[in-house]
């Protein structure tokens, strides 16, 4: 049970979330113009449903990660971090296997149980949307590292993150509670897809010279250690200004800017990025940065929970003004 709790990685479900709870909550903050009050959109079942959703789809993309890695012979001693599962021998390629398949489609009967809960059956084209669309999540999961064409040895696993943990986790989950899109979402989905690319570009930082000798062609085996360090400073930075913004188009009061504190670990993180010179530097700023993520969605959330107060407010006093 260990072996396959490390092949699960915990330290990246924070992460895969974070899309999530931004999506969630601003749909709970702000109901459509259709609804009285914002527990009309808000479903806590949809919520439920849709972080089991996700995570299953991190937990597979790790599991698949580890096979197809670990059969290509791509995990090696060359390479700078922990040790994976197939590559330590503690997990057999064949039990690997095994594991995709069943967590595939556990996942896929939770998308399933989403997108019911999320359309009923009074919204067919919904449903098959977004039905093809999880299913497209559970292909991309495994296809990262899995096959002959494995996208990610050829520098398009940035996109994928950045469409599946960023616009498709936040604009996604949103829809499912207000059957619409609120153009001002669209930029904290960015913000939290960037930083997802940004987990991934320390990944392949700091496996660079082992995917290189394997020919893994990540994008920054591609573009060079020095532009992919100004690629990760653009990441992060786009992430800070694009949240900031966000807060502004919804003229957030002073006391929700809550999410600034966000910016410390990112700041701090950024410089630790600068000064790093070996690839083992790139490491323990992995977690750091998916969990300074995981604080902004948190934060950033709560900012947006306390605009319900107003609401609750104002429905409470119309309501003893009637009375």
């Amino acid at each position: 049970m260990r072996h396959w709790v490390e092949a699960a990685r915990l330290r990246t479900l924070p992460l895969s979330v974070s899309g999530i709870i931004v999506g969630s909550m601003f749909a709970l903050a702000y109901p459509t113009q259709n609804v009285l009050t914002p527990t009309d959109v808000f479903n806590w079942q949809l919520f439920g449903f849709a972080l089991l959703t996700t995570l299953g789809l991190q937990i597979l993309s790790n599991f698949a990660n580890d096979y197809g890695d670990g059969v290509k012979g791509t995990d090696n001693d060359d390479r700078i971090g922990p040790k994976r599962a197939l590559q330590s021998g503690t997990i057999s390629a064949k039990s690997m296997k095994r594991a995709i398949i069943i967590t595939s489609f556990l996942t896929f009967i939770c998308s399933l149980l989403l997108i019911y809960f999320a359309f009923g059956v009074e919204y067919i084209g919904y449903s098959v949307f977004f039905i093809v669309l999880g299913t497209l999540a559970i292909m991309s999961a495994i296809r990262y590292t899995v096959g002959n064409t494995a996208y990610g040895y050829r520098g398009y696993g940035d996109f994928f993150v950045f469409v599946f943990f960023g616009l498709v986790s936040t604009l996604g989950v949103n829809f499912l509670y207000s059957k619409e899109v609120d153009p001002v979402l669209i930029l904290p989905a960015f913000a939290i897809g960037f930083l997802s690319v940004g987990v991934l570009n320390l990944n392949n930082m700091r496996d660079e010279i082992s995917d290189r000798k394997v020919q893994k062609n990540t994008l920054v085996v591609k573009i060079g250690g020095a532009a992919a360090k100004k690629y990760h400073y653009f990441l992060v930075i786009s992430a800070m200004v694009l949240c900031i913004v966000f807060s502004f188009l919804l003229d957030f009061r002073l006391d929700q800017y809550l999410f600034l504190i966000a910016y410390i670990p990112f700041t701090k993180h950024l410089f630790r990025v600068k000064k790093a010179t070996n690839p083992k530097d790139f490491d323990p700023e992995l977690k750091k940065l998916a969990i300074a993520t995981f604080l902004l969605s948190i934060l950033l959330s709560l900012d947006l929970i306390s605009f319900i107060q107003d609401v609750v407010m104002q429905i409470f006093n119309f309501s003893t003004n009637q009375f």
